[in-house]
């Protein structure tokens, strides 16, 4: 994102020609500005979430600089503030960096290093901005239920781990068959928790060899590469593969974890992701006793599709839809008996393999040859781990009709993007059903709307 075209610059100044200067400099380097001509004016407008920073002198009539900053960062202690001093004012400087200032300019100062600065300045207050606007959506549910997809109970459950562990910013162990989802999973949990906004590095611990992996891990590397744990310092440490640690490296983790006394945040927040579900093995069978029970402070299983029931008609829907918009086709509709066939199959790779699916229906789109059926006969008859029914085989009529209702209502949705009364008309529906169907099938309007 282009901050200097999407965030303003206060500039406050009592001296007109200052102002003046300022702010045509500023605007032929691209940026935005607003001008002041003092700190009563400014703070009429700057409040909390001021979409921007502040440029202000530090002596002038009535409220001076140094009161602005201290009113300014009661407001939003975050909202980054350049002061300008005067020649020999350097102590005055140091102090309202003290007080909470971003930095300080000398007069004279160079344009050039201004500029700089700003730049600086509007890339953290950038950041700041899209944390709170994250934060907000994650305290009503808002982007969890778009990153992971769902309305079935056990996703429900699963949104409501993932906010709950976040917050405990300890280590974590997820568990769950291959395809899942584990790795979204991961990065939910940084961007819930009082982590998010710092680094957040993935390794893939089954992607490299012993020895590689040890340097990229620990160090050392050559120049510019830095070390995952030194790399995520302050933030979280997604180690996809856990299993594949080795033994004598499994010490070295060890030991750095213990780096942290009890009680206290860990330096680094390991994520640990684990594949063994479905081999018949598990995590505390490879990793040793006291790294495993240090990792899974605390434990998040990711449920297999084939127990999701009906969510696996919104995420086809959903995955339509984005390879639809990649190719530049019109996404298919998906019949009653695709549907029943979507319900029925038994899903070995889990989301990733319907992801595949969807692409290759749309592949086949672009064709005009469309066929379900013949896309997962290859799946279905190649050779997988035996996996349990898939969860609507058997069920009553009316569980599949209601499955199959909400697919078309979510479908519809999708489609119109969150218009209800394009919606209305293509079911043939009044708006009282559609409503209470909606809120009968978990679903939002607010999640179609873009």
């Amino acid at each position: 994102m282009n901050e200097a075209k999407t965030l303003t610059i206060a500039i406050i100044d009592d001296e007109a020609d200052m102002r003046l200067s300022i702010g045509q400099w500023l605007q032929l380097s691209g940026f935005r500005t607003v001008a002041f001509t003092g700190a009563e004016e400014a703070l009429a407008e700057i409040g909390p979430d001021w979409p921007g920073i502040v440029i202000t002198d530090i002596r002038m009539p009535g409220m001076d600089g140094m009161a602005l900053l201290r009113r300014l960062m009661s407001l939003d202690p975050q909202l980054p503030v350049i002061i300008i001093t005067g020649h020999g004012d350097v102590p005055m400087a140091v102090e309202a960096m003290r007080l909470g200032a971003y930095d300080f300019l000398e007069k004279p100062f160079d344009p050039e290093r201004m500029a700089d600065l700003v730049r600086r300045a509007l890339k953290a207050r950038r950041l700041t901005l899209d944390n709170r606007q994250l934060r907000r959506e994650l305290s009503d549910g808002t982007v969890l239920r778009r990153r992971l997809i769902g309305a079935s109970p056990a996703m429900a459950r699963l949104r409501e781990d993932i906010l709950d562990i976040a917050q405990a910013d300890t280590h974590v162990l997820i568990l769950g068959e291959t395809g899942t989802g584990k790795s979204l999973v991961a990065h939910a949990l940084h961007a819930s928790g009082p982590r998010q906004g710092r680094a957040l590095v993935t390794l893939n611990l089954a992607a490299h060899g012993a020895e590689e992996l040890e340097a990229r891990l620990f160090g050392p590397l050559a120049a510019p590469e830095v070390p995952a744990l030194e790399a995520a310092r302050g933030g979280t440490l997604v180690l996809e593969s856990i299993e594949a640690l080795p033994a004598e490296l499994q010490s070295r983790l060890l030991a750095r974890l213990d780096e942290t006394p009890p009680g206290e945040a860990p330096e680094v927040r390991v994520i640990a992701v684990c594949n063994l579900q479905e081999e018949g093995r598990s995590c505390a069978d490879v990793l040793r006793p006291d790294l495993y029970y240090r990792l899974a402070a605390q434990t998040i299983t990711v449920p297999p599709l084939r127990e999701r029931g009906e969510d696996v008609l919104m995420l086809f829907n959903r995955y339509l839809e984005i390879f639809a918009e990649e190719y530049g086709v019109t996404p298919p509709a998906v019949s009653a008996e695709e549907a029943s066939l979507l319900l029925e199959a038994e899903w070995p790779g889990n989301v990733r393999q319907l992801v595949n699916l969807a692409e290759r229906m749309i592949l086949q789109a672009r064709r005009g040859e469309v066929s379900l059926a013949q896309l997962l006969a290859p799946a279905a008859g190649a050779e997988a781990a035996p996996a349990p029914a898939a969860p609507l085989k058997g069920k009553p009529l009316r569980e599949r009709i209601e499955a199959f209702e909400r697919m078309l209502i979510d479908s519809a949705m999708r489609r119109h993007r969150g218009s209800v009364s394009k919606v209305m008309e293509e079911l043939s529906i009044p708006r009282r059903t559609l409503n209470e169907k909606m809120a009968r099938y978990g679903l939002s309007r607010a999640d179609y709307v873009r």
